[in-house]
């Protein structure tokens, strides 16, 4: 199939196939592929655009933006995943001076009704899918070589083709943001640790992280079992009972180093978690 060039979208070779054949003569009706496109060094962005088919876009190079109906602009990277739908109103492409690769793949049929009720979710969501490897490097090249033969057969082979292409890239979408969310509580974690030395405050923790004090809540109660507040006071008098027994200091300096300011607060919490007041543990626990 003979490249084309098109400046106002690339400076490279465009490879864009469209299906020759008429859809009466595919024996997959639920599922049709209509076109696949290949472009390198893309540097168009597209504004306020429709589309009357289903696509999605896969990013194999550069970054850029993605807005799905004035919904919020998602910066989007090699190793992304875009939905195109019909109905919606998108402005995509990579930013002024920039590009990115590009390869898509245009369908229709009631098929996706069936995907969108089992595992295409969240289609107005930029995916992480992850760096194009050999494996994903193959089949594309298999769909779009079985595109350009022109032959009925082939075409339903390539729609089976795109199908499993989709599917392993939600099942990536599906780990990397399992693992970015269990990377996101060792953060929370490691700042709560972090932060024992100084009064305790919710709105900074949650905002330097991005969420809500809610959310900050949740993540805290899913991963140790505790309310948030019971947690922090646990960590800060574990720390109070390590300090009592291995300085002299007084416990109103015990209680400041933690950032209560309220030393009688701070036995009362003390004897709370312990049971007995700090003065008296540091005396039985040094006998």
């Amino acid at each position: 199939m003979p490249k084309i060039m098109d400046y106002m979208i690339s400076p490279y070779p465009l490879r864009i196939i469209t299906s020759p054949i008429d859809s009466s003569k595919l024996k997959l009706q639920s599922l049709i592929i209509t076109n696949v496109g290949h472009l390198p060094g893309r540097i168009s962005f597209r504004h306020q655009a429709t589309f009357s088919k289903w696509a999605f876009i896969y990013l194999s190079g550069g970054s850029g933006s993605y807005q799905a109906n004035n919904g919020p602009v998602q910066y989007v990277e090699s190793g992304t995943l875009l939905f195109l739908r019909p109905g919606v109103i998108y402005n995509y492409g990579p930013d002024q001076g920039g590009f990115w690769d590009e390869y898509y793949f245009t369908f229709e049929g009631t098929r996706i009704k069936e995907w969108l009720d089992s595992w295409l979710t969240n289609v107005d969501e930029a995916k992480q899918v992850g760096h194009e490897d050999a494996t994903q490097h193959n089949r594309i090249e298999r769909i779009f070589m079985l595109m350009e033969s022109g032959l009925p057969d082939n075409i339903d082979r390539a729609a089976l083709l795109v199908e499993t292409l989709l599917f392993e890239f939600m099942l990536k979408a599906q780990t990397t943001s399992q693992t970015t969310k269990t990377q996101q509580v060792i953060d929370i974690m490691d700042d709560l640790g972090d932060s024992l030395f100084q009064p305790f405050d919710a709105k900074s923790i949650a905002k330097r992280h991005h969420i809500s004090i809610s959310t900050l809540r949740r993540v805290v109660s899913e991963y140790t079992g505790y309310p948030l507040n019971a947690y922090i006071n646990r960590l800060k008098i574990a720390e109070a009972k390590n300090i009592l027994l291995n300085t002299e200091d007084s416990v109103k300096e015990v209680a400041d180093s933690l950032g209560f300011k309220d030393v009688f607060y701070f036995s009362r919490l003390f004897k709370k978690y312990v049971g007995v007041a700090p003065l008296i543990y540091r005396n039985n626990m040094q006998l």
